[in-house]
């Protein structure tokens, strides 16, 4: 009898045994097995979504009502209006890029990063812009030094399949962090012509929902490799939501970012992406004069690896030195090239004989150009050089250049473009605004032509 029992007792303990090491053979399968739901776009969301920024803008209304005003001239608060939108960091030390409709005539600037990412609010530096992609360039001003941003891997150019899985990231309306699933429904139909914008014909399609906050955000694949920026939604439509290609993101930072836009003149075209070979040589310009050929590849920058394309243009757009040692690689061969950048100031004045300045703020309330554009108005023409082609053409200190040939210009960038077309010897037609003076009041301005025989 007892001998039984104590059968019996042994056979529940053996099943309970039996029972505990099946759960445990349950479990440790089940912690073996990856989380089902952390799939591809989960993971892809994790590793993009801290390169992600919300873009919060401010400017100031300028309004002619006469309550607005009396208000202002009492309580001294011009009345200021706020947009929002998204943009990605391209580079470790806080370059990011966003949609140039978010950021145009904001007074100022500043960008949220993810929760992901610490969700700081920095101040930014606008770099410039280029309205035919609508894609602009910032700099985000760190905390501290050194500080590191996480930033977004490019995509190649055209590597794009049309139905693949895509997501659209943004951090619209500051309220954090926001992913939407699609494909991509088409690629660009037709090529961008030469000096036009872009239109929808020239975007990338997809589903992924893009609402207005998230202009400026990225469209990623599921390697998490950027393939377009956030652009616009087709109103009154559903699922019809636009980004403009990488091929054209990478032309864009290109145009943004170079030592001309930092009014230093380097005239070479470089490729954005690795390695980073030359394309396209300005005549006469300091990189033709160093040597620089089409197709070298450029290897070190002053006995340093050369880097990326933000690192190298970095240092070439740096205040201090104008003298650089290229070593670049060319048919298999090492060269080692000496660059001069020049001063696009230096170069106005041997092409015009004009000492050029551009317009600020203060100088426009200084010359009365509130009513006329301000800084849209040209550039300040601060000297003239003594027998040069300026003085006989009867350019005058204080004239505004507004025009050369059939071109508008405001800025540097704008008469460095104009002139590049030109060759020395050429016959330029300038437009001027001529002030109107009466001692040192000026009275207003007329509009003017000259005509000058460039250097």
């Amino acid at each position: 009898m007892h001998m039984l029992r104590a059968f019996s007792s042994y056979r529940r303990l053996a099943g309970m045994a039996a029972a505990s090491a099946l759960a445990c053979s349950v479990f440790a399968d089940t912690q073996a097995q990856p989380d089902p739901r952390r799939d591809a776009i989960v993971r892809v969301t994790e590793e993009v979504m801290p390169c992600v920024v919300n873009v919060s803008t401010e400017s100031i209304v300028e309004s002619r009502d006469a309550f607005e005003e009396l208000f202002r001239r009492y309580y001294g608060r011009p009345k200021v209006q706020s947009s929002l939108g998204s943009g990605v960091i391209i580079s470790e030390d806080g370059y990011l890029l966003t949609n140039l409709h978010v950021v145009k005539r904001a007074t100022r600037i500043q960008v949220k990063l993810s929760d992901a990412a610490g969700g700081g609010v920095y101040d930014v530096e606008p770099m410039y812009g280029t309205s035919q992609i609508d894609v602009a360039m910032l700099k985000i001003i760190p905390h501290k030094k050194g500080e590191k941003f996480k930033a977004i891997r490019f995509a190649a150019n055209d590597d794009l399949l049309v139905g693949e899985t895509v997501l659209a990231l943004g951090n619209p309306f500051g309220l954090g962090e926001s992913v939407t699933k699609g494909i991509l429904s088409s690629k660009r139909r037709a090529a961008p012509k030469e000096n036009e914008d872009l239109q929808m014909e020239n975007w990338l399609q997809t589903d992924a929902l893009i609402n207005p906050g998230n202009s400026g955000g990225p469209l990623v694949d599921l390697r998490g490799e950027l393939i377009g920026i956030n652009n616009a939604v087709l109103e009154a439509a559903q699922g019809i939501g636009f980004a403009i290609p990488i091929k054209e993101v990478r032309q864009a930072l290109g145009e943004i970012f170079n030592p001309e836009t930092a009014a230093r003149w380097f005239g070479a075209q470089i490729s954005v992406e690795s390695p980073l070979v030359a394309r396209r040589i300005e005549p006469h310009s300091p990189a033709e004069q160093a040597g620089l050929k089409p197709g070298d590849v450029i290897q070190e920058l002053n006995g340093h690896p050369a880097g990326d394309y933000i690192d190298f243009t970095r240092a070439l757009r740096g205040p201090g030195d104008l003298n650089f040692d290229l070593l670049v690689r060319r048919n298999g061969e090492a060269r080692q090239l000496r660059l001069r950048l020049l001063p696009l100031t230096e170069l106005f004045r041997r092409r015009m004989g004009l000492d050029l300045q551009e317009l600020t703020p203060e100088l426009v309330r200084q010359l009365g150009l509130e009513n006329l554009g301000g800084q849209e108005c040209g550039l300040l023409i601060a000297g003239v050089e003594k027998g040069s082609v300026a003085e006989r053409a009867s350019l005058r200190q204080y004239d505004l250049l507004n025009g050369i040939g059939n071109q508008r210009v405001r800025n540097f960038l704008d008469v460095h473009a104009a002139l590049a077309a030109l060759a020395a010897g050429e016959a330029a037609e300038l437009s001027v605004l001529v002030p109107r003076t009466r001692g040192n009041l000026i009275l207003g301005y007329r509009q003017g032509q000259t005509e000058l025989r460039l250097h």
